[in-house]
């Protein structure tokens, strides 16, 4: 083994290490490896950054804003809008059909979006139809992981892997060359989870106090004459600085100042909407000489099918307080804040009440974590309760990768047209890609054009929408392949592979490949995966003098098929919490269906050698 590979084990030693216990965002370690790998020596600077120029991080970038599209303009709702008509079926049908149409959508759209979508259906489902979101949100999540497998497009990982392998020799893939292989993977697993629904915890929709366990009392305060608050600025008392106390509301002869400002003077008979525990409370009662009438405060969301309703909203209606859940999606702009710091970084009177993280390998221990505890800061897939005005909504929307969990209509109004259009560009954009009559980065990026010059995709919007953090991983690991070809590191795990193996049959091999992928894509990004993979695949099969194909096949649909953790896929992370899943279920569930689809694949793949 030379010093340069040695130093190149390293580099990849580091990089799990940063990926599994998420040490940093993935964009920061894809920076963290670009820079790594040049000041080593194992690539030059155009190397180091050829990643942003490659052709597959293009065509995933142009595929991303075309989803943004196709969610923006109310394609993808209108093509899942039949939803809400399966909700009289029994579950085990129900589930099935779920499973399917997220499949078919997500081979030709971005199937986080898509699942994002299912997500806010099923949650509305669960709600209002006491069906169990938590038997539903698994499966689908699975479903659009399978059916981004069956075309080219339809996974960011599809495209790596063709771009990685065709820069090395291979021959490139079709479109529709492996669609087969992806069909009998999905149906298989549709049968399976059907099955396999049992197993699954039975969660109904709770209200989000319930779901945030929010003990705390919103309560009413009315400020005495002879209180020492009297006369004072809110930002001079405890209810600036004390995180364990949030002030809701100030009402002044009648006059309702929601989310008062700092500056304000406190009168005599002022009353104070309050959100504390009883404990602030008894303390408040004694120190402050206020009189206080503590009660619960909640706000139900607005029926969406209720049309005589919503045309008859009125001014007082739309002022009325409710409390919004968001799901932070990577990239958005309050990750890494804590309650404490988003107070001041919120949208005007929006205000954060409570964060529900995700567990992970690094916080397993954590629950739903109150305003107390202010140390904490959100990461991708946790959720954040805010309690705001119905009015304020839009606003909402319109913060850069956030997810509303209540739809509202008056948030998602789209025209008929952009929405036709929009879906009559993406039909071109497959059937260019599909019929190779224009590669899939050159028909996606004129798709978009299509859609910007005829005003249906605002630029923006896009740079608001846009995953980046996939755009700079995938940036960041394509060096990283080039380094292990460059040192030779590909080589030499293949040749210690192939005495491994020895002369061990084919299925052996491919089985071996597909396990070691698989397993890897549990822990690391399924980008990052097929990017290590792919290059020793490609070798394994040159020491052998056999066919690429079937061993670029086998990374592809392993670093796609990592079931059985919840972090191997962003759709997995999303649905961890929301459907009150444990490790187990993801172990068990995905586990097997991860051992079925490796066998059956491990067969198919070896019988096209």
């Amino acid at each position: 083994m030379t010093w340069e590979i040695t130093l190149m084990f390293l580099v990849l030693l580091f990089t799990v290490v940063l990926f599994v216990f998420e040490v940093f965002p993935v964009d920061k370690i894809a920076f963290l490896i670009i820079v790594s790998l040049t000041l080593l020596g194992l690539v030059d600077p155009e190397e180091a950054i050829s990643g942003f120029s490659n052709s597959a991080t293009i065509a995933v970038l142009a595929l991303m804003i075309l989803a943004i599209a196709m969610e923006e303009n109310g394609v993808i709702r209108w093509m899942t809008s039949s939803m809400n008509g399966v909700k009289s079926l029994p579950l085990y049908l129900m589930a099935p059909i779920f499973m399917f149409v997220t499949a078919g959508i997500s081979a030709f759209i971005s199937t986080t979006a898509v699942v994002i979508v299912f997500i806010k259906i099923i949650n509305q489902l669960s709600e209002k139809y006491n069906i169990s979101q938590s038997k539903l949100l698994l499966p689908v999540s699975f479903a659009g992981i399978l059916g981004g497998s069956c075309t080219l497009m339809g996974t960011s990982t599809n495209l790596i892997v063709n771009s990685v392998s065709t820069n090395l020799g291979a021959e490139k893939l079709g479109f529709f060359e492996f669609s087969l292989l992806g069909l009998i993977f999905l149906g298989i697993s549709i049968v399976y989870l059907t099955v396999a629904l049992k197993w699954l915890p039975w969660g109904k929709g709770q209200s989000l106090g319930e779901d945030y366990a929010i003990n705390d009392f919103i309560t009413n305060v009315r400020i005495n004459a002879r209180s020492k608050l009297v006369g004072m600025t809110i930002e001079e008392t405890f209810l600036h600085d004390n995180p364990e106390v949030s002030l809701l509301k100030l009402t002044r002869n009648n006059r309702i100042h929601n989310s008062p400002g700092k500056y304000i003077a406190l009168k005599a008979d002022d009353e104070l909407l309050l959100m504390c525990d009883l404990e602030n409370i008894a303390r408040i009662n004694e120190s402050e000489n206020l009189s206080i009438n503590a009660e619960k405060y909640w706000e139900e969301p607005v029926d969406k099918n209720n049309d005589e309703n919503e045309n008859e909203t009125s001014e007082n209606t739309l002022n009325t307080r409710i409390f919004v859940e968001l799901l932070m999606l990577p990239g958005a702009s309050f990750l890494g804040k804590t309650l404490g710091q988003l107070r001041n970084f919120m949208v005007r009177d929006v205000i954060p009440i409570a964060i529900k993280k995700r567990r992970t390998l690094t916080n397993l221990k954590e629950r739903m974590v109150r305003s107390s505890i202010d140390r904490l800061a959100l990461k991708d897939g946790d959720r954040l309760l805010v309690e705001t005005s119905k009015e304020n909504l839009g606003a909402l929307a319109a913060i850069e990768n956030i997810v509303l969990l209540q739809e509202y209509d008056k948030i998602n109004g789209n025209s008929k047209f952009k929405r036709y259009f929009s879906l009559v560009t993406l039909l071109l954009v497959i059937a260019l890609a599909a019929t190779g009559v224009l590669s899939i980065m050159v028909s996606a990026l004129t798709g978009v054009c299509l859609l910007l010059v005829t005003k249906n995709l605002d630029l923006a919007t896009v740079y608001k929408k846009v995953n980046w953090q996939i755009f700079f991983l995938l940036a960041g690991m394509i060096p990283l392949g080039i380094a292990m070809h460059n040192t030779g590191a590909d080589m030499w795990i293949s040749e210690k592979l192939l005495g491994f193996l020895g002369d061990q049959p084919n299925y052996m091999v491919i089985g071996t490949l597909f396990l070691v992928t698989m397993v890897m894509s549990g822990v690391v990004s399924n980008n990052a995966t097929a990017i290590i993979m792919t290059p020793i695949a490609i070798s394994v099969a040159q020491g052998m003098n056999l066919d690429f194909k079937p061993f670029i096949l086998a990374v592809m649909f392993a670093a796609n098929f990592s079931f059985f953790t919840p972090v191997g896929y962003q759709t997995n992370t999303l649905i961890y919490g929301i459907g009150n899943y444990k490790f187990k279920h993801f172990l068990i569930v995905g586990g097997l269906l991860s051992l079925m689809l490796w066998l059956v694949a491990t067969l198919l793949l070896t019988r096209m050698l």
